[in-house]
């Protein structure tokens, strides 16, 4: 609890009196929703809470390398310019109604869910994949990376991911060839764990350790 509390209490002061857009990111099956929910609980302040899950390109993009391409996944998985454009811009220049998931990956259409009425002070905070990739990086106020190791992201993905891929075969099949090289990837090309202000070790959720905690400065949008 004294971590979520101590994110907690930093996110409140993110942005001054202005609005702040917090990242929580980190590899598959991280732990990254569940913090960033038992974070937003705690704040003493307007919350918008979003995905990048809800910014996935459409099917045919995503896969335009192929089922197993690691570099597939970490360029083509998403919509950045429409994350960009629809939400971020948008919330971060004062906007009162944003975007907050304009696409469903499962049905492979449009969904749009809209937030209104934002208040001037409220905070921003998106959980998911690649999100201090050097495209979204300048955006974040406060930018937080869950780390785990690649066998316990596997371990949580065959639980979590079963009833969709169907075994165990099929998860372990499309984490090893796909999201944990993508995440090699990643973290070779884009080095998160640098640009992170705060770096958490949840290997074990109930034990979360932090590695490394710095003071964010305002980023220049």
């Amino acid at each position: 609890m004294t971590l979520v509390a101590d994110l907690a209490a930093a996110v409140e002061t993110a942005g001054g009196h202005g609005r702040a857009l917090v990242a929580v990111d980190g590899p598959d099956a991280a732990g990254k929703t569940t913090l960033a929910d038992r974070v937003a609980a705690l704040v003493d302040r307007p919350v918008v809470r979003a995905s990048i899950d809800g910014f996935h390109a459409p099917r045919a993009v995503r896969l335009r390398r192929g089922d197993l391409s690691p570099e597939g996944c970490y360029r083509d998985s998403f919509d950045l310019a429409g994350l960009q454009d629809r939400l971020l811009a948008p919330f971060a220049h004062g906007a009162a109604d944003v975007d907050v998931d304009v696409f469903d990956h499962r049905s492979d259409r449009a969904a749009r869910v809209r937030v209104e009425d934002v208040p001037t002070d409220t905070v921003l905070l998106v959980d998911g994949v690649f999100l201090l990739r050097p495209e979204l990086r300048r955006w974040w106020t406060f930018r937080v990376y869950v780390h785990v190791p690649e066998e316990m992201t596997l371990a949580r993905a065959v639980r979590r991911d079963l009833p969709v891929l169907g075994s165990v075969q099929a998860v372990e099949e499309r984490y090893r060839g796909r999201y944990l090289p993508a995440q090699v990837l990643y973290r070779t090309e884009a080095r998160p764990l640098e640009a992170a202000h705060v770096v958490v070790d949840n290997g074990d959720p109930a034990a979360a350790e932090v590695l490394r905690w710095s003071p964010p400065a305002e980023p220049a949008r």
